[in-house]
């Protein structure tokens, strides 16, 4: 699933592409897409003549922004946006399409067919539907340590599915927690109550870095990820645990990098830049702290 550098990846190329196209008609060929209005009709006739005032991102969430209303759309596992010549073949498994009046159309794909499109008036979306509940935007002036802290509170879940979250913190999935968990030399299993201010900090610290790093890459093309262009994401070059099993640590600790699940979750660790029983091991600081440097 695309996570939060992906998905302002795809934000900032539809931003460029597609703000100030005015909507001429709308096709909904995969109606289940569109959840509001529950017609797929309705939906395209709301739309027909609006002009993209703007693009943004809350989350995982794309707000493709008109005048009064506010298209919110979720990419799920494989969902893409493209913008194409009204002339051009029109892929399989392309389920929306958004015919412009200058001929050319921005048509949504989606081989697994989860991706979800709903429809608001302007403001009506962070007070109902799924914006509602969602929890720090960690690319934001207010994710601050403190906030952070206070979001974690002092609860005994483990870490690593705390910030999956999504109501704690927003946009950071299974590749960037397994990263900013490296960075920070902190084990996944740690009950949150467990970690010192120091620790949080560096956590803190090392999610906006991870995050920060991968929005100017482009985002991670692990698996089938592409921008609003076709084009893949570098930040996968740069990963320094996600997806290494059996390599050595780039850290330069003699670790090796190890994978189990947690919450169900594949996921990646060095066991000695983040060693389960800190107090035990001696601390994690020193590893921590080369760990932040993303190359």
């Amino acid at each position: 699933m695309p996570e939060l550098p992906e998905v302002e990846t795809v934000r900032r190329t539809l931003q460029r592409l597609v703000a100030g196209k005015t909507i001429r008609s709308v096709d909904v060929r995969l109606p289940r897409i569109v959840r509001r209005p529950a017609e797929p009709e309705a939906f395209a006739r709301a739309l027909e003549g609006l002009t993209i005032r703007g693009v943004e991102r809350r989350g995982k969430f794309l707000k493709i922004i008109f005048d009064e209303l506010l298209l919110l759309s979720h990419l799920r596992m494989e969902g893409r946006y493209g913008l194409y010549d009204a002339a051009d073949e029109v892929e399989n498994h392309t389920h929306v399409i958004f015919r412009f009046t200058d001929d050319t159309e921005l048509r949504y794909r989606d081989v697994r067919q989860f991706g979800t499109m709903d429809l608001f008036r302007v403001g009506e979306e962070t007070r109902e539907g799924p914006l509602a509940k969602l929890g720090l935007e960690p690319l934001d002036e207010a994710f601050t340590p403190s906030a952070f802290r206070e979001a974690l509170g002092s609860r005994k879940t483990k870490i690593k599915p705390l910030l999956l979250n999504q109501e704690v913190v927003v946009g950071i999935g299974n590749i960037y927690v397994d990263e900013a968990l490296h960075a920070a030399g902190i084990h996944p299993e740690r009950a949150a109550d467990s970690l010192t201010r120091a620790e949080l900090a560096r956590l803190h610290e090392a999610i906006v870095t991870t995050l920060s790093a991968s929005v100017e890459a482009g985002g991670s093309s692990v698996k089938s990820y592409v921008n609003g262009q076709g084009e893949q994401g570098a930040y996968q070059f740069s990963l320094r645990a996600y997806g290494r099993e059996g390599e050595p640590c780039v850290s330069g600790c003699g670790g090796t990098i190890e994978k189990f699940v947690v919450g169900g979750r594949g996921t990646h660790i060095c066991p000695r830049c983040q060693p389960a029983n800190p107090a035990r091991s001696g601390g994690s600081s020193r590893s921590a702290n080369r760990g932040r440097k993303h190359t």
